[in-house]
């Protein structure tokens, strides 16, 4: 408990900081996440993060800031009412007074988002939510979840709907997922039994939430790009500076061919993933663009692994001691599943080959 306690404390004191300093906002135009973010923004705070903060922080940072508020502050901005609970909960988590977990993932496979199996049933006067997620960042000190859950009886587009629960609210469980990776974010799985709500706890409009989700997941794919690139530029830093300190001349590590072969390797990679960014990220963040999305979010899956392990490699026994390399190593792997596994990610980019190959050069 008392990590628990600890944990929390320093995500409240990072989001506190995010919007007491300004960062929070100055992420979206105008302010207001309902505009979309500032791609240029986006990428100056998670190198900022990456430099400062612990993965699972930056994780709990990410998923909250580009999918949950925007998510939320459009749904807020059509409900068209400033007292409405919806704007309140915008208006206090960018104020650093409220923190939200996103729960889309389910106890199905991740990746296939229509076969989950948490429900919404929808009543005049009542919400009543039923089911359990999984692997959420921030459940562990989230004041409120925001829940993906199926309203339909058919996995059609139309069969979602997206509805906030507070984590206080009776018949909701959160406990913490059971791993040693990913420290400040939170993550953990809530369970919900016949939790019930008043109507205006709605995350937006019966029937869009997989179309809401759709959208907003391209711009979380265009940060995790931008932060595994802030990641591999600072571990590649760090890596040919320990291979210089290793001994000088013939016999230093930094002088011979074949280790200097495997840093160029991943420096290619890296500066190949920025060019992406630098390519997409008006279209990611100024209209959804799918493609533009998947195609960053394989990338940066193929080159944050790839960069984490080589480098890891090279500095040898070091990456193995508390809080080296070895252990982002493993942390790196959620490049390939958190946000879109990496094969779905080709689907969606073998989906538009067309499209692609026809592009001007």
């Amino acid at each position: 408990m008392a990590d628990l306690l600890l944990e929390t404390a320093r995500a409240d004191a990072l989001w506190e900081r995010l919007a007491g300093s300004g960062r929070l906002r100055g992420l979206y135009r105008d302010g207001d996440p309902a505009q979309g973010l500032d791609a240029a923004a986006l990428r100056a705070l998670f190198t900022e993060l990456d430099a400062e903060e612990t993965v699972g922080a930056t994780l709990g940072v990410c998923v909250q800031s580009t999918t949950a508020l925007p998510l939320l502050a459009a749904a807020a901005r059509r409900a068209g009412d400033p007292a409405h609970p919806l704007a309140e909960l915008v208006r206090d988590a960018l104020a650093g007074r409220r923190t939200i977990g996103l729960a889309a993932t389910d106890v199905t496979p991740g990746s296939d988002l229509a076969a989950l199996t948490t429900t919404v049933t929808l009543a005049e006067d009542r919400l009543t939510v039923t089911g359990r997620k999984e692997w959420i960042a921030n459940a562990g000190f989230a004041s409120h979840l925001l829940v993906l859950a199926r309203h339909g009886r058919g996995r059609g587009i139309g069969d979602f709907t997206w509805v906030v629960v507070p984590a206080d609210a009776p018949g909701v469980t959160v406990e913490a997922a059971d791993t040693p990776l990913f420290d400040g974010s939170g993550t953990g799985h809530a369970s919900f039994r016949e939790v019930t709500l008043p109507p205006d706890h709605l995350g937006g409009a019966v029937g869009r939430g997989l179309i809401d989700f759709s959208r907003h997941i391209a711009v979380e794919r265009l940060a995790s790009a931008a932060w595994g690139h802030a990641m591999c530029r600072r571990v590649l830093r760090e890596t040919v500076a320990y291979l210089r300190g290793r001994g000088e001349g013939p016999a230093g590590l930094w002088a011979r061919e074949e280790v200097r072969r495997r840093v160029a390797e991943c420096l290619t990679a890296t500066a190949g993933l920025g060019a992406l960014i630098d390519a997409h990220a008006d279209a990611v963040t100024g209209r959804h663009d799918q493609l533009a999305a998947a195609l960053l979010k394989a990338s940066a899956a193929r080159t944050v692994e790839q960069v984490v392990a080589v480098a890891a490699h090279l500095q040898g026994a070091r990456a193995f001691a508390a809080g080296g390399l070895q252990t982002l190593r493993a942390q790196a792997g959620l490049w390939s599943v958190g946000g879109g596994t990496y094969e779905v990610m080709l689907s969606t980019i073998a989906d538009h080959t067309d499209r692609l190959l026809d592009a001007p050069a």
